[in-house]
């Protein structure tokens, strides 16, 4: 599989994420430009899908809110979030995405 996507740092890893507010359901759809897709049903409107993709990872990975952040992209769709605590390849194995465009 292609992890391009995570990329390992100190005490943890990046993701980097393309996403896809008001879809049908929360899913990580495929890896795109070296983003990983993840569709969320929350809107895009003040901060809800950036709490809602904070929330998917968190249970997603099995990890505290708290050790999840956006370090750049708060107001686009494309993302990179820190993750605290996990590996690059453990990051990419929790996410394996069902396809890549």
């Amino acid at each position: 599989m292609d992890s391009n996507f995570a990329m390992d740092v100190p005490d943890g890893c990046t993701l980097a994420v393309r996403l896809h507010p008001g879809a049908r359901k929360n899913s990580v759809t495929g890896v795109h430009a070296e983003a990983l897709k993840i569709a969320l049903t929350a809107p895009p409107v003040d901060g809800k899908a950036n709490e809602a993709l904070i929330e998917f990872l968190a249970e997603t990975l099995r990890l505290p809110r708290a050790r999840i952040t956006i370090v750049a992209g708060l107001t686009s769709r494309s993302k990179t979030i820190r993750i605290t605590g996990k590996s690059a390849a453990e990051v990419a194995a929790a996410l394996r995405p069902v396809e890549t465009c």
